[in-house]
């Protein structure tokens, strides 16, 4: 099955390549514009064959999406472009809707367009799978604030986005199901909560706070850290979305987490206690690598608390995450550890310099 993963050099689009290209009956067309966090280091090498191949498009440039659809001929769409980091969404809205509203609308007139003039089998099994996050939901009701059974997210909570970045995808989720309603374009949406993991830019919570520790930095934590998240290990992740994209219902949500809520101070706290097991030797004459934490300013509208009932996606397709929150933390934390050219070349920027359409 040839499949097209947007965003493929993105944090979870190079987790969902790695998933498909590890098992062979699959070959996958990566698409990327290759801003600041696409990476195509994080396809190793071994991996790659004639069953990969990579396109350095924009989801908003229809004419090119047109010819990739038209000399690639996938069996099925798996949209990963996004801007995500929520912090750059308050600062600079306009691209978040850019590429998430435009974007995505663009995607989905190019996807209609080539599954128009499909025939037969292939037109029958052509998917359009839209991956999306919890955030849409808004949040939910603290355990400090609310005794008793707390809520959960499911595949019918109302949405209620809080930040540009989640109204953005809230947008690009409600673009799909009208492409599906309106034009029958055969479409699945999918929901998931925070992902962590292996090849995670360096400016999102967990790999920020590893690599400022090893370096002997402050560890920010936004308030008081008490802000609670359901927290996927991005493998875990990967293996869903794949199951969705070939035997999950046409018109379906699926919401995907981890069974893991924790709070922000929590994660924090658990990355320097495994810190001090691998790595006793610390920077700077630190005691302690909790001693780098420190509060700063909330942020602005931020949500209080995360959590998704996957119990959908396990009675329909069998999947569960097979990681807990300990077990992936420390496979995290020690790919960090044993991957530090990665790391340390996009700290540089090095990594940037020798891409696809990159002149340096």
């Amino acid at each position: 099955m040839k499949i097209l993963v947007t965003g493929g050099a993105g944090f979870i689009g190079s987790a969902v390549v790695r998933c498909l290209l590890s098992d062979e009956q699959h070959s996958v067309i990566s698409l990327d514009k290759l801003t600041y966090a696409g990476n195509l280091e994080s396809i190793p090498a071994s991996l790659q064959s004639d069953r990969y191949s990579f396109e350095c498009v924009d989801i908003c440039d229809a004419q090119a999406l047109g010819r990739v659809f038209d000399e690639q001929q996938p069996d099925i769409v798996m949209h990963l472009a996004a801007e995500s980091h929520v912090d750059r969404s308050i600062d600079g809205p306009g691209e978040f809707i850019q590429t998430n509203v435009v974007g995505t609308y663009t995607l989905l007139e190019a996807s209609r367009k080539y599954w128009l003039q499909l025939e037969g089998e292939k037109k029958e099994g052509f998917r359009f799978h839209h991956i999306s996050t919890d955030e849409v939901y808004g949040d939910l009701p603290h355990p400090d604030e609310q005794g008793g059974n707390l809520p959960l997210f499911t595949e019918e909570t109302s949405y209620a986005p809080s930040s540009p970045y989640s109204a953005s995808k809230a947008s690009s989720d409600h673009l799909v199901r009208a492409w599906l309603r309106t034009y029958g374009l055969p479409t699945v949406v999918t929901n998931c909560s925070n992902n962590y993991g292996p090849y995670h830019f360096p400016e999102k919570l967990i790999p920020h706070v590893i690599l400022n520790a090893l370096a002997g930095k402050l560890l920010p934590v936004y308030g008081d850290g008490s802000q609670i998240r359901d927290w996927l290990y991005v493998e875990d992740h990967a293996r869903a979305l794949v199951e969705v994209a070939t035997n999950g219902r046409i018109g379906e949500t699926y919401n995907i987490g981890g069974h893991n809520e924790k709070r922000n101070i929590e994660v924090v706290h658990t990355i320097c206690d495994l810190l001090e097991e691998l790595v006793p030797e610390k920077p700077n004459n630190i005691g302690f690598y909790r001693s780098l934490i420190t509060f700063v300013k909330d942020r602005p509208g931020h949500d209080v608390r995360y959590a998704i009932d996957a119990s959908k996606i396990d009675k329909e397709l069998g999947w569960k995450p097979q990681e807990t929150f300990e077990s992936g933390m420390r496979k995290t934390v020690q790919w960090y550890l044993d991957n530090s050219w990665w790391w340390k070349r996009v700290l540089s920027g090095d990594y940037r310099l020798d891409r696809i359409g990159d002149k340096g």
